[in-house]
């Protein structure tokens, strides 16, 4: 062989494992790409998750909120509304004592006329003939007063009361 065939011969053959090379990295490049694409789409899907159950989670607590929301309303109605009746009740009350259409009296404790309960039974009223004094109107109002905050009070409470049963049922 002739020094300028094996000249030749081993440039074609440096071709040759050139053009091999590179087809190679091509085929890694392509494969490496593909690998990055799946692994893009594979990280696109678990956002994807990822917010849709952030929504949902978010779409429950939205559902909860309203849900209290409404709750609270509706016994705020009722609070006000058994507020207002006993308002009402107690302002009749007061309108009754200060026109002296009702008298408020008391029992007075009489030892002489302690007779105990009646022998026969019959439709006897709970108190068996006693004695009654009628209170001054100024402390009638003073007592209806007392009995009005301590029904405002109670309601209060109650409407407390059912708040924390409420929160308490979650």
């Amino acid at each position: 062989m002739n020094p300028g065939t094996l000249k030749l011969m081993i440039a074609g053959v440096a071709v040759a494992l050139i053009l091999a090379m590179s087809a190679t990295w091509k085929i890694q490049d392509w494969r490496y790409g593909m690998k990055l694409a799946e692994q893009a789409g594979l990280h696109q899907s678990d956002l994807d998750k990822i917010s849709s159950a952030a929504a949902d989670h978010a779409r429950a607590e939205q559902d909860k909120r309203l849900a209290l929301e409404q709750q609270l309303s509706a016994s705020e109605q009722t609070h006000h509304k058994e507020l207002s009746d006993a308002q009402t009740n107690q302002a009749r009350l007061r309108d009754r004592l200060a026109t002296s259409d009702l008298r408020l009296s008391v029992l007075i404790e009489d030892s002489a006329s302690c007779n105990g309960v009646p022998a026969t039974a019959g439709t006897v009223g709970v108190v068996h003939g006693a004695r009654r004094a009628q209170l001054d109107p100024a402390h009638a109002q003073r007592i209806v007063s007392i009995t009005d905050a301590g029904d405002r009070g109670l309601i209060a409470l109650q409407a407390c009361q059912a708040y924390v049963r409420g929160v308490n049922q979650r």
